[in-house]
């Protein structure tokens, strides 16, 4: 009996690690599903033995490729099996912290953050991210070892093995393929599979996280309007250059500030304090134009708000697939008209200014894009201050830095994008006294209010010294998203509309503005435009047709519309659709077509 099974024992060992890998395969997509259902066991296993059977076992099917890829490029079965669980593990993990903090789940352009090595370690907790590292560094330490030891595989099973490579890797490049109309993988989702553009955490629910995942992988940037085309631009273009625009001769400063997570928490239904954090801030709203920006998200989403204010493009027009155009879609375009290339071709000295690192976001290359003269960062900054147990640079000392910059006669662009009220916000500061109700977090909630109380002070602190200059100076300041700081049952308390509301405010240091109102509804899109129609400067084409549209689409992002009242779907009339469409053309012709629009000077005066 033992010689038989001696001899077959390699068969045996063989069908045993098959079944091992199926098995772990079969795990690693459990746990994701774990990870995306907020660790429910419940709903995770209705998922994948009830409800999205199909989809699940996709799923499978593809980390298996995934599996056997590593295997074969590795050498190894069980280190490669080591090294697969350790990155579906960190995987898991990371869909986990950012589904809880910004009720969003991980994309394929995430891990392109992976090198963002403080950024993780802020966002996860010191132990949490050492144990990662370590795990990380053991298996790799195996992985090298057992490359090491491949290369002395017999013949055979070198053969055994490019050939198993050669098989994964052109599943895994067909896998890649999975938004191309003819792929039979994304044709066997689509059987049962129930896409939402507007919400990826639905896309993810609905289709497995594997599913989510494969849907985000590559896209064209947005779909292509059937009657696109040079002469249709052309045509576009004539219609909103028709007037003879005036050029002005002053050139004032113009300072953009988005501010960290900056965003009124007494706002919201539920939540009580004895003082107004945004005190400061509230007193200078009501004397110049401001209002609710709507952000498009929560929790999160700097860079597409940013992208927003800078470009006048909008997120809603692109395919939801694409999720950050800074990493996914601006470092491919050699040109990208905005405010900071529009300023610089006037004579401005262009700026950019982030208290944190070059690469978050591919900022560095972005900005290099849209035309910045200069960047500074953490690094490169004169003024560098903290303000208690605050792990970045403060606000005070960002305003300071942009002071600076507006001492010389020659006109400034800056656009600055704040640090101080990142998370995480537990431990920041002292215990101010203040009485806080209606939340379950009151010491988090405590040091959120301070962050963006000493935000409204700094600024107004600004805005003074703004005055004793002797050029005009125009601001525009808003908050990005809210903070991923509300637990479901406050949240639920609350519309989605009231969570993607942030705080916004135009100033000029010589009141000179022509409004005045503190009650508008805006999108970032919309920014540039106005801040020149009300200060009197001169647009160009492209802003003539932004500024016709915000008069009848005042605010607009995926499934939230503003007209002269909310609602999740876009209801405008003829004559309205079709300037909806024709800033389409021109977004498209940007951002995925021919630019005819940027050789028929339409962002220019």
């Amino acid at each position: 009996m033992k010689e038989k099974i001696k001899k077959q024992w390699p068969k045996i060992k063989i069908g045993l690690q098959g079944l091992m890998t199926l098995l772990m395969v079969f795990v690693s997509n459990y746990y994701l599903q774990l990870t995306q259902n907020n660790m429910s066991w419940d709903l995770a296993t209705k998922f994948a033995f009830s409800w999205h059977t199909e989809k699940f076992l996709l799923g499978c099917l593809v980390l298996a490729i995934f599996l056997l890829f590593l295997m074969s490029v590795i050498g190894s079965w069980s280190v490669g099996l080591l090294f697969f669980t350790v990155v579906i593990g960190v995987l898991g993990f990371a869909n986990y912290q950012k589904m809880f903090y910004r009720v969003e789940p991980i994309y394929p352009d995430d891990l392109k953050m992976i090198t963002e090595l403080s950024l993780m370690k802020e966002m996860v907790g010191t132990w949490p991210f050492i144990i990662c590292l370590l795990v990380i560094g053991i298996a790799l330490g195996f992985l090298c070892y057992a490359f090491y030891r491949s290369l002395f595989l017999s013949r055979q099973q070198q053969l055994v093995r490019v050939s198993l490579l050669l098989i994964s890797s052109l599943g895994l490049f067909y896998v890649g393929q999975f938004n191309q109309p003819s792929n039979l993988l994304r044709k066997a989702y689509n059987k049962t599979a129930l896409w939402i553009p507007y919400s990826q955490k639905m896309n993810y629910y609905n289709t497995g996280f594997m599913g989510g995942f494969l849907y985000n992988l590559h896209v064209e940037p947005m779909a292509k309007p059937a009657d696109y085309s040079a002469e249709k631009i052309k045509e576009v273009v004539a219609k909103y250059q028709a007037e003879t625009i005036a050029k002005e001769t002053e050139q004032p400063n113009i300072v953009y500030i988005m501010s960290e997570s900056f965003s009124d928490p007494l706002r919201l239904k539920g939540l009580a304090s004895d003082d107004d954090p945004l005190k400061a801030y509230h007193e200078i709203a009501s004397q110049t134009y401001s209002g609710q920006m709507l952000s498009q998200n929560y929790g999160g989403g700097t860079a597409n708000i940013e992208f927003e204010a800078l470009t006048g493009f909008s997120m809603e027009l692109f395919n939801s697939q694409l999720t950050t155009p800074y990493t996914m879609l601006v470092p491919n375009l050699a040109e990208l008209p905005s405010i900071v290339s529009l300023t610089k071709e006037r004579g401005y000295q262009t700026t950019a200014i982030h208290p944190y690192n070059t690469s978050m976001y591919k900022r560095k290359d972005v900005y290099n894009v849209l035309g910045f003269d200069q960047f500074l960062d953490e690094s490169t900054m004169t003024h560098q201050e903290k303000l208690e147990n605050n792990p970045y640079i403060s606000d005070q000392a960002a305003f300071n830095e942009v002071l600076d910059l507006l001492e010389t006669d020659s006109p400034q662009f800056v656009h600055l994008v704040t640090m101080q009220t990142h998370m995480p916000y537990k431990d920041k500061y002292e215990a101010s006294g203040r009485q806080i109700s209606g939340v379950d977090n009151p010491q988090t909630m405590d040091n959120y209010l301070t962050d963006v109380q000493y935000t409204s002070q700094a600024l107004a602190s600004f805005l003074d010294e703004l005055k004793s200059l002797p050029q005009r100076t125009l601001v525009v300041f808003w908050g990005d998203h809210l903070p991923s700081i509300y637990s479901d049952s406050f949240q639920a308390a609350n519309t989605d509309v009231d969570l993607h509301l942030t705080e916004f405010l135009f100033w000029d240091s010589q009141g000179k503005l022509k409004e005045t109102t503190n009650l508008a509804n805006i999108s970032p899109i919309y920014f540039s435009p106005k801040l020149f129609e009300l200060s009197g400067l001169s647009g160009t084409g492209f802003y003539r047709l932004l500024s016709e549209l915000e008069a009848v689409l005042p605010a607009f992002e995926k499934n939230f519309y503003y007209t002269n009242q909310w609602g999740t779907t876009m209801v405008l009339s003829d004559d309205d659709q079709q300037l909806y469409h024709d800033y389409q053309l021109i977004q498209y012709d940007i951002v995925a077509g021919k630019q005819y629009s940027i050789k028929e000077d339409f962002f220019k005066e």
